[in-house]
């Protein structure tokens, strides 16, 4: 039987296992997924032991995006340009680095929450390996005005430089946020405020702070954050995380196995785990 895995610092909360076997089943695959929890000390053991020929390969997670890089042998373009792994492929030993967070994010966005962000101003909250993902997606949809907030500058300019090549991002400081949330079309928050277990309940914006149209959260656990309430209380298109999750991990499936991803049943097993 061949396996994957998630190297993740946590995994008490993914819905990565429940969905990648139930979709391993749909397709007859002989194949099983598991979660890891590893210390950052772990993870070059870890990546290691996934060249064993029984390993299609792996997806990674908070906080091991970045620091995978250096021990893969090659990335794809998105991989490249966002500096962050979320999927490991094992290609008879050698071990390729994708970033299908870019492409599950923009899937989400439009198939799922029916919006184009081409010619529109976005706010981008956080500057993470899923930050990176999604400003790399936005900037490639054609968006016409892109910033990132990061309660660490240095954080969202490295971003800034990283994805230079892609466009211009803005980085802003405390003072402009309000203003400039305010002007967006669209809000993307990638940082863990709000998530469960973490700072459930809080918001990563004051109250009178939201966008013109649509606000994006990828938490998906809650599966409506503060945030996604107050901003479909005031009347705006909101989208959790959990369509991204679930295109994310499509492409990942994908990228082992050579077959189309039964985005159905993934979606699912997802939806169920989360409710149980």
């Amino acid at each position: 039987m061949k396996r994957a895995f998630l190297l993740a610092g946590s995994a008490s909360y993914t819905l990565s296992p429940a969905m990648h076997n139930a979709a391993f089943r749909a397709l007859g695959a002989r194949a099983h997924y598991e979660a890891l929890a590893l210390a950052a000390a772990e993870l070059p053991e870890a990546v290691a032991r996934l060249r064993d020929p029984g390993c299609l390969g792996a997806n990674v997670t908070i906080p091991h995006k970045l620091a995978v890089v250096p021990l893969l042998d090659t990335l794809s373009e998105a991989a490249r340009a966002t500096g962050a792994v979320n999927t490991i492929v094992n290609r008879g030993g050698a071990l390729e680095g994708h970033n299908t967070d870019a492409a599950g994010f923009m899937r989400a966005l439009k198939e799922d929450g029916g919006y184009d962000p081409a010619g529109q101003e976005v706010v981008l909250l956080g500057a993470g390996g899923s930050a990176r993902a999604v400003a790399y997606a936005l900037l490639r949809s054609g968006v016409a005005r892109l910033a990132v907030y990061n309660r660490t500058l240095e954080r969202a300019h490295a971003l800034a430089r990283a994805l230079g090549p892609y466009g211009e991002l803005e980085v802003l400081s405390p003072a402009q946020l309000k203003g400039r949330v305010r002007s967006a079309a669209l809000l993307v928050n990638t940082t863990s405020v709000g998530l469960s277990g973490v700072q459930e309940g809080a918001s990563p914006l004051p109250e009178d702070a939201l966008p013109r149209a649509m606000v994006c959260d990828i938490i998906y656990r809650p599966p409506q954050t503060t945030l996604l309430k107050r901003a479909s209380a005031a009347g705006l298109a909101v989208q959790n995380g959990l369509p991204m999750l679930v295109y994310q991990g499509a492409e990942a499936l994908t990228l082992w196995t050579g077959l189309p991803a039964p985005v159905a049943v993934m979606r699912a097993a997802a939806e169920a785990a989360l409710a149980a």
